[in-house]
């Protein structure tokens, strides 16, 4: 989202480190935005990427992995295809960045890596240097501390430094303040990009632009049209081959005080007073700030934690997935009634929910308004009327849809639900993308708007840890649903309670 500007410019030239070079993430996700980013002549000419891994490998032979990784990729997001591969990787754009990759083999805790970087850096001619750390959780202070200690962290006037540093942050509050506090005792702020891609999505983007470019929306947007909103990140796929580290934490750690809350935020903010990245981070995080904290008892009653069990067409159970403990407490779904206590929002129940295995790949947010009268419609057959849902559909159809009613057509007066909206790609020109191009391009800037600063991680934290305390104080029950389904009947009666139901999956 560039503020101010109807072009982007090509970012300035630097060295990308992928720390973990040889993982899923730069696999899948990294190094395609990259070659987008080039594709769309975002990119300096001067970029370089650098794998750091422990892998021996030379430099001709990772990038041809990596050229392996886009390609496949591509082909599986169109398995009914049979895609040529100049289609997929243009020639004339990989050629010249393939050039420019290079790898450093090293172990994360050894100085001889940094200092190999060290000179990596040197070799390309430029300063600045970009430290992105695609690596297990447990290494992010490691790899900071030995930055620091070999001097890669200094910025100078021809160079700046940035590290990037990918969920999960922290597992708690206490791990998320500890984390926050060992690197900022080694960077500044400014230099700490904490990323969560959600925000690169450009529904996502959009939310700020829909909410406070069109008046009508700003107008009702607040506690006296609105009556609940509900959050949604639905995946109909399992664990995968993250079953080990997913045990580990669950559907709240993994998703809430991070993706789900910054679709909260985004929503619930106050107007920014500009575009730029302290307004609009300082926002996010008051409103999560706000976020009323729950006693134990309120924590147990306003959520609710399951796990996926096999279905009735073979679709095995959680507890049979590869690298699961085969008595697994862990929750593959959760949902949660949370409030906010300001005065835009008092009395407004924010539901959240996420789930694995569920019936399909689903992001959303539903804003329901409130009802209108009825008293006009008392002496006729309509005795409901549903209400106006503002549907914001983030994945996997981008669009925005308004739930309104209208009299089907006939003699009688029969009021049926319908809908008017947009979806992106009947209106832009979409290139195929990862979520992740906005993010690098902006961190290539210095454009920090889409990052979590460290006060909102802790807000987001400071949140959810009542029902983590909750939780395992007052051992709180796992539910069960089956595999494809809506998820578990609890859910369901978290919001029928409040006579309110989840707005309707796909």
């Amino acid at each position: 989202m560039k503020r101010g500007k109807t072009k982007a410019e090509p970012a300035p030239p630097a060295t990308l480190f992928l720390f973990g070079a040889h993982g899923d993430l730069v696999k899948r996700l990294l190094m395609p935005a990259v070659y987008n980013l080039a594709r769309d002549g975002l990119l300096d000419p001067n970029l370089h990427i650098v794998g750091v891994d422990h892998n021996e490998v030379g430099d001709a032979e990772f990038a041809q992995r990596l050229r392996a990784f886009i390609l496949d990729q591509a082909r599986a997001k169109q398995p009914d295809q049979v895609l040529d591969e100049a289609s997929v990787i243009d020639p004339a754009v990989w050629g010249p960045l393939a050039e420019r990759i290079s790898y450093v083999t090293g172990d994360f805790t050894s100085d001889d890596t940094y200092q190999a970087i060290a000179r990596t850096l040197q070799a390309n001619g430029t300063g600045n240097a970009v430290f992105y750390l695609a690596t297990s959780p447990r290494f992010f202070t490691e790899v900071a501390l030995r930055l620091n200690r070999a001097g890669l962290l200094t910025e100078h006037a021809n160079g700046f430094r940035r590290v990037v540093v990918e969920k999960p942050f922290g597992s708690d509050l206490a791990s998320a303040e500890a984390l926050n506090h060992q690197l900022l005792e080694l960077m500044s702020e400014r230099q700490i990009y904490r990323i969560d891609h959600y925000l690169g999505k450009e529904t996502v983007q959009n939310i700020l632009v829909n909410r406070f470019s069109n008046g009508i929306f700003e107008a009702f947007w607040n506690n006296h049209y609105i009556d609940h909103v509900q959050i949604t990140a639905a995946e109909a796929v399992g664990v995968e081959t993250r079953g080990n580290f997913y045990d580990q934490i669950g559907a709240l750690r993994d998703m809430v005080p991070n993706h789900l809350f910054q679709l909260l935020a985004m929503v619930a903010m106050e107007p920014p007073a500009a575009f730029g990245a302290d307004a609009v981070r300082s926002e996010k995080a008051k409103v999560v700030g706000a976020i009323r904290p729950w006693t134990p008892e309120e924590a147990l009653a306003n959520s609710v934690r399951a796990q996926y069990v096999a279905s009735s067409e073979g679709t095995k159970g959680y507890r049979e997935e590869d690298r699961v403990d085969p008595d697994s407490e862990t929750e593959t779904y959760v949902a949660l009634k949370v409030m906010i206590d300001n005065w835009r929002w008092m009395g407004v129940p924010f539901y959240l929910r996420t789930g694995k295995r569920l019936t399909v790949r689903d992001t959303q947010i539903a804003i329901c308004f409130k009802p209108a009268p009825y008293a006009q419609f008392r002496d006729t057959s309509v005795d409901d009327i549903k209400p106006n849902f503002l549907n914001i559909q983030i994945q996997p159809d981008e669009g925005m849809w308004f739930d309104l009613q209208a009299k089907r057509p006939g003699p009688a007066l029969v009021i049926d639900n319908v809908k008017l909206g947009f979806a992106y790609k009947d209106f832009f020109q979409m290139q195929p993308s990862t979520g992740y191009e906005t993010l690098l391009y902006d961190c290539f800037i210095g454009d920090q708007t889409l990052f979590q600063r460290a006060d909102n991680i802790e807000n987001g934290w400071r949140a959810v840890q009542p029902f983590l305390d909750a939780w395992k104080e007052q051992r709180a029950s796992l539910a069960q649903y089956s595999a494809g389904s809506d998820g578990p009947t609890e859910a369901d009666e978290l919001l029928t309670r409040d006579g309110r139901a989840w707005h309707t999956l796909g």
